[in-house]
């Protein structure tokens, strides 16, 4: 090899490098690229708050539901049982109340009205024989000791017949206002008893709150699933969101609300999402790295809610389109 070719060659061997360094830790023009980051699904565990066996999974994993849809039931023959029980001692305790407000049967009211009449002819038989006695020991025929008697008599007569118009108001009124009282606190009692009984019920078989993927399905039809044990979980499209990291130079470019753009494999284009937290405080390793280039920068994490999260799985990375962005 001549000395010029070998000159030419070592002259091209340092351009190179130059050029690699100068690319490598040379200043950059960063403000066109994009920002890692990676979509994040928060799970909704949904279990029933009874043990009992699994009689229906309505769901498969990956299966979208709508709101009310049901996901799973479970074997509901005890809780029924025990909403009918509290059902009949609600009605129960409705009967005695009404009996203890509306008073004695109209059956035994008419019993009092007959000694009211009874009484009333007494009195009006003991008043005509006092008016008939009363003239006769004025004029000295009967001794005053006969008019006493009758007398007595008739107020005897007359108290008979207030105490029977005394009972026959007293079958009106019911029980005593402390009976009525106690009444009405043992239907409350049922009342609050019945409503427990449903809500047991009710949770035997919960329903999606929400639009939302099924994440993961635990039972099976026929197993057995303990209380408070997820049967069932979902990532609501509510709790879907995506979480990037901006650099602490250009932190200040965003917002609250701000919308931003981003994109992934095989997601349509111009998908958007709405800045909904900033974090206070910097990291300067994000927990999941997909940035291509260094990694010991401080940044601040965003999270952003997309505007739709159907097609979006939890873990997949995406590139946010920087604010401020050339396109």
């Amino acid at each position: 090899m001549t000395p010029k070719i070998r000159i030419v060659m070592v002259a091209t061997v340092l351009v190179a490098g130059g050029a690699a360094a100068w690319w490598a830790w040379g200043p950059k023009d960063e403000s066109n690229r994009a920002l890692s980051g990676y979509v994040e699904g928060e799970s909704l565990y949904m279990s029933s708050s009874t043990a009992g066996a699994v009689s229906r999974v309505s769901v498969r994993r990956g299966q979208r539901v709508t709101a009310g849809q049901p996901l799973f039931a479970l074997d509901a023959g005890p809780l029924v049982a025990q909403r009918d029980r509290a059902a009949a001692a609600l009605a129960e305790a409705e009967a005695r109340l009404d009996d203890a407000r509306k008073g004695q049967r109209p059956q035994e009211l008419a019993v009092f009205d007959a000694r009211s009449a009874a009484a009333q002819a007494a009195f009006d038989q003991a008043q005509a024989e006092y008016n008939r006695i009363a003239p006769l020991v004025r004029q000295g025929i009967y001794a005053p000791a006969r008019l006493d008697s009758t007398r007595a008599a008739r107020d005897s007569a007359a108290a008979n017949l207030r105490a029977v118009a005394r009972q026959r108001e007293a079958g009106t009124l019911g029980a005593r206002p402390d009976a009525v009282r106690a009444a009405e606190a043992q239907v409350q009692q049922a009342r609050d008893a019945l409503a427990e009984a449903r809500s047991l019920l009710d949770r035997t078989g919960p329903v999606a709150p929400t639009a939302a993927r099924v994440e993961e399905v635990y039972y099976q039809d026929g197993e057995w699933a303990a209380a408070n044990q997820p049967v069932v979980s979902l990532i609501p499209d509510g709790r879907v969101r995506l979480r990037f990291f901006v650099p602490e130079p250009t932190l200040s470019a965003y917002r609250i609300g701000q919308t931003v753009t981003f994109s992934c494999d095989g997601c349509p284009p111009d998908l958007t999402a709405t800045i909904d937290y900033i974090s206070p405080r910097p990291e300067f390793t994000p927990p999941v790295i997909y940035s291509r280039d260094s990694r010991d920068r401080m940044v601040f994490l965003v999270e952003a809610r997309p505007a739709d999260p159907r097609g979006l799985n939890p873990g997949q990375p995406v590139d946010v389109t920087p604010a401020g962005a050339r396109r």
